[in-house]
């Protein structure tokens, strides 16, 4: 392996730090040497999140930090946190999203799911954490970066940034068909062109900015998903959480130093038919 391909020392700032990918990430930046503010919006979880970290003997390394990337004030409570302990961010991951949910005694009857019955409301929820909250965020950590001279922003896309879904994925054989909703879909878009929208402006300013578009995580999705996505997908499987923490760590490193503006696909060969 490059000695290139490495977080070490690094010090990164991981939005939706408590959620599968996010734990796992975190996990394996800690084992890598890295230093990460952890940040997320579920305060709940924050005492649980920094006890797994201080069994790994990790507490100097870590900063968690309940944050609500919607919240100006929440975020600058963040930086300033992060910037007191660790005096820099190396590298923003924006990781943090919510794809609504839906109650399914409502749905039974008007099966929101579909685009003309979709709750505008969830949409604006959507929009406000997927995008508003990135932008906020990386707004305020790009001041910080313009600052001490070089950043590398790694935002979060999806396969759904990239082609429509395909619904027969979630055609389980029962009365009513559930489907992909919208919103998920809408907000992610924005990723790709907003990650180029950056790289550029900032690319003279020594600031770097790419996406990664995972799909198809396992977390205990049941038989017939798992039976519709391996038929829909070229590797045939979906795929497991420590098989992103390469990409994410060749993005976080020099090793990628020569690209920004670039959204790196790791779905499984889904969207290559």
């Amino acid at each position: 392996m490059s000695e290139n391909i490495s977080v070490q020392d690094k010090v990164i700032l991981l939005t939706g730090a408590f959620g599968l990918i996010g734990k796992t990430l975190a996990k394996s930046f800690i084992a890598q040497g890295a230093k990460l503010i952890l940040a997320d919006a579920n305060k709940k979880l924050a005492p649980q999140i920094a006890a797994e970290f201080k069994k790994l003997k990790a507490s100097k390394q870590v900063l968690v930090c309940p944050t609500d990337v919607t919240s100006l004030s929440s975020c600058n409570n963040c930086i300033t946190l992060a910037l007191k302990k660790f005096k820099r961010i190396d590298v923003l991951i924006n990781n943090a999203a919510i794809d609504a949910k839906f109650d399914k005694q409502a749905n039974k009857v008007t099966n929101s799911t579909r685009f003309e019955n979709f709750p505008l409301p969830l949409l604006q929820k959507s929009f406000d954490v997927n995008v508003k909250g990135l932008v906020q965020i990386t707004q305020l950590v790009i001041k910080q970066m313009l600052k001490q001279g070089h950043g590398n922003i790694i935002n979060v896309a999806s396969t759904y940034s990239l082609v429509a879904p395909n619904q027969s994925l979630y055609d389980f054989g029962e009365s009513q068909q559930q489907f992909k909703p919208v919103d998920y879909v809408i907000t992610k878009s924005v990723i790709p062109n907003l990650t180029r929208y950056i790289a550029t402006f900032y690319a003279k300013d020594n600031i770097r900015c790419n996406a990664i578009a995972p799909h198809g995580i396992f977390n205990g999705h049941d038989d017939k998903f798992l039976q519709n996505f391996a038929q829909l997908s070229p590797l045939g499987r979906m795929g497991d959480r420590n098989e992103f923490t390469g990409p994410f760590t060749f993005l976080a490193s020099d090793a990628s130093s020569y690209m920004t503006g670039t959204t790196l696909v790791a779905d499984g060969g889904w969207t290559a038919w």
